[in-house]
C-alpha cells in the first residue's frame, strides 16, 4: 500500500495553511478591538477628567464665591454693628428682650409624617408669630427700619436679619418673619458659637429691599455680632447677598472650559479614529505579508515534498523491483528443492519402467522364432483345409511348438510388465499435472480460487521434496468459500511454510494444513509438532536475511515475501508457537481484495 505523500502533504499542510491564516486574522481582528477599546476607554477617561476638572473648578469657584462673600458679609457685619448696634439696636435689642418666649417655647415640637423630622407645630409658629407683632409694635422700630434700608439698599445686600442670643427674630428687613424662632437652626447656633456659617441657594422669587425679586442666587451668611472693642457675641445677623452676576459668570467660564473640552475630546476622538485606521492598515499589510510568506514557504515545501515523493517512488519501485527478484529467487530456491524430491519421485517410475520394457522386449525377442514357425503352420493349415494332420519338416520347429507349450505364461507376465509401466507413466502424469497447477502462468491476474484445490496441489508438491518420516496430513473445511486471489503468489507461501514446517521438526512428526473460515475471511493454518522458535528469535522471523540456518541453506527472505503476499491480498501472517511443542502460522485472508491492494 503505497503513502500517497503529496497528496497527504496537500491536504495537511493546506489545512494548517488555512488554520493559522485564520488564526492570524483572528488574532489581528482581537488586536484591532483591542486597540479601538483601549482608545475608547482613553478618550472617555480623558473626557471624564476634563468633565471632573470643569465640575471642580466650578465647585471650587462657587466656594471661593461663598468664601469672598462670606468674609466681605463680616466685615459688613463689623460696620453694620459699630455703625448701629450701640447706638440704634441695643436699646431695641432690649426692650425686645423684655418680651417673654418661654410660653412659646414651651409648646413641643411634632413629627412631620412626610420629612420624618421634628417641626414646630402650628401653635408653637402662631405664639412666635405674636412674639413679632410685639417686636414691630415697640416704639423706635419703625426709625430703626428706616436706617437699615437706608444703610442697605445701595449694597449686594437683599436681607437682613438680627437674632438675640435666645434665637429671636428682632429684626428682619422682611417683617413678616420677625418674631420667628431660630433656636434649632445649625447656622445660627455655628454663629452663636463664633464660627460664620453660610450657604449658596437659588430661590424663584426673594423679598428684597428692592422688592420681590425672582431667579437669584444668594449667599446667605449666619454672623456672630461683637460688642464694639470686645470679643464677646452679643448677637446674630443673617445677611442674603446677591451673587447671580458672579454665578452666572462663574456657569459661563465652566461652560466655556465645557466647550473647550469637548472640542479637545473631538480631537482626541479623531486622533484615536485615525490611529485605529492606520493600526488597521498596518496590520492588514502584515497579515498580507505572513500570507505571502505563507504561501512562499507552503510552495517551496510542496516543491521539495514532491522531490521528495519522487525520490521515494522512484526508491519504492526499485525496492519492489529488489523484492520481486528477491521473491523470485526465493521461489526458484524452493524450487530448486522441490526439483530434486520431483527428480526423485520420477526415477522410481522411470526405473522400474525402462526394467520392464526391456525384459518384455527380451521375453519377445525369445519369441520370434516359435512364432515365425506357428506362423508357417498356420499357414499350411490354411493351404490344406482337408489334412487332419500337418507334417512336421523340420525338428527346430518341433523344438520350438514344445518351448511355446511349455512357457504359455510368459505373455501374461509381460502384460504384467507393460501394466507397470503405465502405472508409472500415469504417476509421472500426474506429478507434471500438479507442477502445471503449481506453476500457473496467469501469475498476475487475479481470479476466484478454491483455496482447498489450491493447498492440496501444493501439499502434493511439498511431499515430493519433505522426508517421508515426515507426514502432512490436509484438514479442509469443505464448505470453504472460494477467494479472490493470485493462486501463484499464494503458493509461494503455503510451499514455503509447509517447508519451513518441516525443516522445524527433527525425527518423524507431522505438519497439519487446516482451513476454515468465518463469513468475512478465511483461515490456513499450518501446524507442526517441532521444537517451536525461541522468544530471543521470535521479534525477528519477519526481518529480511534474518534466518537461523546454516549459511548457504537459508536466505532469510522467505518469511518476509510471505507476509508481504499475504499483506498485498489485504490479510495478515500469525505465528503463535511453544518452545518443544511446535509452531502454527495462520494466514488470513478476506473474500475479495482490498480496492486499495488492487492498486497499490
Amino acid at each position: 500500500m503505497h503513502f500517497h505523500l503529496v497528496r497527504y502533504f496537500s491536504a495537511a499542510s493546506l489545512g494548517m495553511f488555512l488554520l493559522v491564516a485564520a488564526a492570524l486574522t483572528y488574532f489581528e481582528f482581537q488586536q484591532g478591538d483591542f486597540f479601538r477599546t483601549t482608545q475608547t476607554k482613553q478618550a472617555d477617561f480623558f473626557k471624564d477628567v476634563q468633565e471632573s476638572f470643569a465640575r471642580r473648578q466650578e465647585e471650587a469657584a462657587r466656594r471661593d464665591l461663598l468664601t469672598i462673600h462670606e468674609s466681605g458679609n463680616v466685615n459688613l457685619t463689623r460696620l453694620f454693628a459699630n455703625a448701629l448696634w450701640e447706638r440704634d439696636f441695643v436699646p431695641f435689642v432690649e426692650k425686645a428682650q423684655a418680651i417673654s418666649v418661654e410660653p412659646c417655647h414651651a409648646i413641643a415640637d411634632v413629627k412631620d409624617e412626610k420629612s420624618g423630622k421634628m417641626s414646630a407645630p402650628a401653635g408653637k409658629k402662631a405664639c412666635f408669630a405674636e412674639v413679632g407683632r410685639k417686636i414691630m409694635a415697640l416704639p423706635g422700630f419703625k426709625e430703626l427700619d428706616a436706617k437699615v434700608v437706608d444703610s442697605m439698599k445701595k449694597s449686594s445686600v437683599f436681607k437682613i436679619k438680627v437674632f438675640d442670643l435666645r434665637g429671636v427674630t428682632i429684626y428682619s428687613s422682611e417683617h413678616k418673619q420677625v418674631g420667628e424662632d431660630k433656636l434649632s437652626n445649625a447656622g445660627w447656633r455655628q454663629a452663636r458659637d463664633g464660627k460664620p456659617a453660610s450657604e449658596l441657594t437659588h430661590r424663584d422669587k426673594f423679598s428684597a429691599f428692592e422688592g420681590v425679586v425672582e431667579n437669584r442666587d444668594l449667599i446667605s451668611s449666619y454672623l456672630p455680632v461683637l460688642q464694639p472693642g470686645s470679643d464677646k457675641i452679643v448677637g446674630v445677623f443673617e445677611v442674603y447677598s446677591d451673587v447671580t452676576p458672579f454665578l452666572a459668570q462663574i456657569k459661563e467660564t465652566s461652560t466655556q472650559l465645557k466647550k473647550t473640552a469637548d472640542g479637545n475630546q473631538a480631537s482626541v476622538t479623531q486622533a484615536a479614529a485615525d490611529a485605529q485606521a492606520e493600526a488597521e492598515a498596518s496590520s492588514t499589510k502584515t497579515l498580507a505579508a505572513v500570507m505571502v510568506l505563507l504561501g512562499i514557504l507552503f510552495a517551496a515545501l510542496f516543491a521539495i515534498v514532491r522531490r521528495a515523493d519522487g525520490i521515494i517512488r522512484a526508491q519504492e519501485k526499485e525496492r519492489e523491483e529488489s523484492m520481486q527478484q528477491m521473491a523470485q529467487a526465493e521461489k526458484m530456491a524452493s524450487l530448486g528443492q522441490m526439483v530434486a524430491g520431483v527428480a526423485h519421485q520420477l526415477n522410481t517410475p522411470l526405473a522400474f519402467s525402462h526394467s520392464n520394457v526391456s525384459l518384455a522386449i527380451n521375453a519377445l525377442q525369445e519369441f520370434e522364432a516359435p512364432l515365425s514357425v506357428a506362423g508357417r503352420i498356420a499357414d499350411l493349415v490354411r493351404a490344406n483345409p482337408g489334412a487332419d494332420t500337418v507334417p512336421l519338416k523340420l525338428n527346430s520347429s518341433r523344438a520350438a511348438i514344445e518351448k511355446i507349450r511349455v512357457d504359455g505364461k510368459a505373455a501374461k507376465e509381460i502384460a504384467e510388465m507393460l501394466g507397470d509401466v503405465i502405472q508409472g507413466v500415469d504417476q509421472m502424469s500426474e506429478l507434471v499435472e500438479n507442477l502445471k497447477d503449481f506453476t500457473r502462468l496467469d501469475r498476475a491476474k487475479l481470479s476466484d480460487v478454491d483455496l482447498n484445490a489450491t493447498l492440496h496441489t501444493v501439499v502434493y508438491i511439498a511431499r515430493s521434496s519433505i522426508p517421508v518420516r515426515i507426514a502432512i496430513n490436509e484438514a479442509f473445511d469443505k464448505a470453504l468459500p472460494p477467494i479472490e486471489c493470485n493462486p501463484s503468489q499464494l503458493n509461494q507461501v503455503f510451499l514455503n511454510l509447509i517447508t519451513n514446517a518441516s525443516q522445524a521438526i527433527e525425527g518423524d512428526g507431522e505438519v497439519q494444513v487446516r482451513t476454515r473460515a468465518n463469513g468475512r475471511h478465511v483461515y490456513v493454518d499450518v501446524i507442526d509438532n517441532g521444537s517451536g522458535i525461541p522468544a530471543d528469535v521470535l521479534p525477528n522471523i519477519f526481518e529480511t536475511y534474518y534466518t537461523t540456518k546454516p549459511k548457504g541453506v537459508g536466505t532469510g527472505l522467505g518469511l518476509p515475501i510471505a507476509r508481504d503476499i499475504v499483506r498485498a491480498h489485504g490479510g495478515d501472517l500469525q505465528v503463535s508457537t511453544e518452545v518443544g511443542k511446535g509452531t502454527t502460522f495462520t494466514v488470513q485472508l478476506p473474500l475479495s481484495v482490498p480496492v486499495a491492494s488492487r492498486t497499490a
